[in-house]
């Protein structure tokens, strides 16, 4: 009977640490991918000499959550403000609340005017936020997430803060990021995705 406990205990531990290690190697691959986008943008702020600055969290699946989804029904949008001073027309597509630390969190859904009319981005959605990890560990004009309408399914919506990134300037000042809105403020540490540059930002 001890043998039996001791081998069903060891056999589900091997299988936590099989799927902690998988789960790394999925965000691993998709921090290479996040890189490898930077040489095939035109408008990319690196070159690939600079890419070894890219700092990121250990992936933690602690940051991985299952967030409910709220349609909101916006038909006047607003001007979300840049780091450029550039205006930029945003929807607010939708809410999503979610428990995170013990404590329950809301962020907001975009739609960009822009991409809404523009091939291949039809369905492109967006949260930016901040965090209080910024401006010590983190990009202190926050950080984004990129999503499709599909992504949500029966009213979830699933969020690796592991894949949060930062916007392009981070990296290099002129570019027209998106300033993430007061409403999308974390009272919480998110101790996941990209970290600071590891360079001076470029002027």
């Amino acid at each position: 009977m001890k043998f039996l406990t001791f081998f069903f205990v060891f056999f589900i531990g091997l299988s936590f640490f099989t799927s902690a290690q998988n789960y790394i190697h999925t965000i691993e691959s998709y921090r290479a991918k996040y890189k490898a986008e930077f040489l095939e943008d035109k408008n990319s702020p690196l070159s690939k000499s600079e890419l070894k600055y890219l700092r990121f969290y250990h992936p933690d699946s602690m940051f991985k959550v299952v967030a409910q989804f709220e349609r909101t029904t916006d038909t006047i949008g607003f001007d979300m403000q840049t780091h450029n001073g550039v205006i930029k027309k945003y929807f607010v597509y939708g809410k999503v609340v979610f428990e995170l630390k013990g404590t329950k969190h809301a962020l907001f859904l975009y739609q960009s005017q822009k991409l809404m009319n523009k091939e291949g981005f039809e369905d492109y959605l967006f949260i930016p936020f901040t965090d209080e990890t910024n401006y010590t560990e983190t990009f202190g004009g926050g950080r984004y997430l990129d999503f499709k309408m599909s992504d949500i399914q029966n009213e979830q919506l699933f969020i690796d803060f592991n894949k949060c990134y930062n916007p392009y300037c981070a990296f290099k000042e002129g570019y027209a990021c998106p300033i993430p809105p007061q409403e999308n403020k974390l009272n919480i540490r998110i101790e996941a995705g990209e970290k600071l540059y590891g360079k001076k930002v470029k002027e």
